[in-house]
């Protein structure tokens, strides 16, 4: 099983957009071969920065969701809306 983690942080003009566009892919994230869930949060102190967090049966069934069609769609449209580069780590539970 494989957990992903990812830190995004978004010029606060574009955090609406990105709560949008979230709204309208989670449940497709979630229905991906091998996503056992994605679920994402928000800094209560820093509200531009949002944590997505996601656990999958394998590494091959996270990298093929990152070779789909959706996620192919997702990252370009809300790369340029970062207020910083975005942090990810793949993890194992001990």
């Amino acid at each position: 099983m494989i957990y992903r983690v990812v830190k995004l942080h978004f010029q606060t003009e574009k955090i609406q957009d990105f709560l949008g566009l979230f709204d309208q892919v989670v449940s497709k994230v979630n229905k991906q071969p091998g996503c056992i869930e994605m679920y994402m949060t928000q800094d209560i102190n820093n509200p531009e920065i949002f944590i997505t967090h996601s656990k999958w049966e394998s590494e091959i069934d996270l990298n093929n969701y990152r070779d789909s069609e959706l996620f192919l769609n997702i990252w370009p449209t809300i790369k340029p809306w970062f207020e910083k580069k975005a942090e990810a780590w793949s993890m194992s539970l001990i």
